[in-house]
């Protein structure tokens, strides 16, 4: 019987729950079962609900935690995390103010999925600033998982999203610099602080993650990174815990990073470990692993979190029990 049910069973509040565990302990001759234990009050922080986040996003994880700590479900906490940084035209990393492709159109990517497995993506869309709310909507309301393009956009047009013009004029100067030379190189902490991938366990202890991003900055028209496609820029397994990646998306493609640290933790692995281990896979595959970022960040059934990059510089931001901290995560390349 699983806890969760054994619980409902027996009906027990908190004040039953611990008369359980007083109960059990004055009795020497009572065998305590496995399930019976699970009832018994341990000390320690309760780390669910929780939210992980990449980079220093604290306004996104606050408002996710917002939703988490009202009841509502971790699908929820994400669209609304994700969508605050959509909408902060001074980011340039997402939605709003994104940094353009070298042909100056601001072209979003977005995935989310939920408990039950099910992933809904857009991919290359352009003049809609919450493509994380329409990855949802493709989610819900299409047979499909994926829409691109002009498709992606008609699709939110007639779901109510409203067509706006994504370049700021920051952005658009920023890419006209970048013209006068038009040399593209990835700075490692910048132009690849393009995505927000989140991560939320509910009350429910049910697991939720999203990913959203305008691209890497000044990129060929039409290119697609990993941010968007299951199992590397995002998975998610409720029975298991979710995994979501920021940086080069390229290289997290190739290792299909995000699916690796999931089954590393069904297999007994820790968040961290799963993570370091991810990273290893791309360094043991690449000489030139000095010019390019990755990180990821995880979270396990039990709301213990992980994450690790490459390179120094990579943040994530996470918001549990309404403490809401950005920190360093180890890296591997230390010289």
């Amino acid at each position: 019987m699983k806890r969760r049910k054994f619980i409902q069973n027996a009906s027990l509040s908190g004040l039953g729950v611990a008369a359980v565990g007083s109960i059990l302990s004055c009795k020497d001759d009572v065998k305590i079962s496995e399930e019976e234990k699970a009832l018994i009050p341990v000390e320690g922080k309760n780390t669910i609900p929780v939210v992980i986040a990449t980079w220093n996003v604290a306004n996104a994880t606050g408002k996710a935690w917002e939703v988490l700590a009202s009841g509502g479900s971790s699908l929820d906490a994400i669209e609304q995390g994700c969508m605050i940084e959509e909408a902060n035209a001074e980011g340039q990393s997402v939605g709003l103010g994104g940094l353009p492709d070298r042909d100056g159109n601001v072209t979003l990517d977005a995935c989310i999925m939920d408990k039950n497995g099910n992933y809904g993506a857009v991919v290359y869309l352009q003049n809609i600033k919450h493509p994380i709310s329409v990855a949802r909507k493709v989610m819900e309301d299409t047979p499909h998982v994926i829409l691109a393009g002009k498709g992606a956009e008609q699709f939110a047009r007639s779901a109510g999203f409203k067509p706006e013009n994504l370049l700021t004029e920051a952005s658009k100067k920023a890419w006209e610099e970048w013209k006068k030379t038009s040399q593209y190189k990835p700075i490692i902490n910048i132009e690849n602080h393009d995505t927000i991938g989140m991560l939320a366990i509910d009350k429910n202890g049910d697991i939720a993650g999203g990913c959203t991003t305008s691209g890497l900055a000044y990129k060929l028209a039409g290119r697609v990174g990993d941010s968007p496609i299951i199992g590397s820029g995002l998975f998610i397994d409720n029975e298991v815990g979710g995994a979501t990646a920021t940086g080069l998306g390229e290289e997290v493609l190739k290792t299909v990073g995000s699916f690796l640290i999931v089954e590393l933790m069904r297999q007994g692995k820790s968040p961290q470990e799963a993570c370091k281990e991810a990273i290893g896979r791309i360094i043991s595959k690449k000489t030139n692993f000095e010019d390019f970022q990755v990180g990821y960040i995880a979270v396990n059934k039990k709301g213990e979190t992980g994450a690790y990059s490459i390179h120094e510089g990579f943040y994530t931001t996470t918001n549990n029990d309404g403490e809401n901290k950005s920190s360093a995560p180890d890296f591997y390349n230390k010289n």
